[in-house]
């Protein structure tokens, strides 16, 4: 399974942004898809996931401003970022957790300028 991620940029404060992760390899609907994103010098820490069932979990300071989507005829993730705000600044990953271990796709740049 590879995990390519997509959408990062440089906008300003309250647009919205939508990110994609493109699997190849296998079907996103298989796994536990999820978002992070990382700080410099931080751990990378959990945005949102979703299930095969389609259930969903969000950091709760971050749910309601983002939402996280699939879609199987494109088997990508999304995750629809709105009124971004400068510390919402960092580099922004989509995992897969397949049963042997979690899957990272590389990192997008997200940039929120005030």
């Amino acid at each position: 399974v590879q995990l390519q991620a997509s959408g990062g940029g440089l906008v300003q404060a309250g647009d919205s942004l939508t990110l994609s992760c493109a699997v190849s390899g296998s079907t996103v609907s298989r796994y536990r898809m999820g978002w992070f994103r990382q700080y410099p010098g931080k751990e990378r820490d959990l945005i949102a996931t979703i299930t095969p069932g389609h259930l969903t979990n969000y950091a709760a300071d971050l749910e309601g401003r983002f939402t996280i989507s699939r879609d199987a005829s494109t088997n990508t993730v999304y995750l629809q970022m709105n009124n971004l705000k400068p510390g919402d600044t960092a580099v922004y990953y989509c995992a897969a957790d397949t049963q042997c271990r979690r899957i990272w796709g590389q990192g997008t740049k997200v940039t929120v300028s005030s």
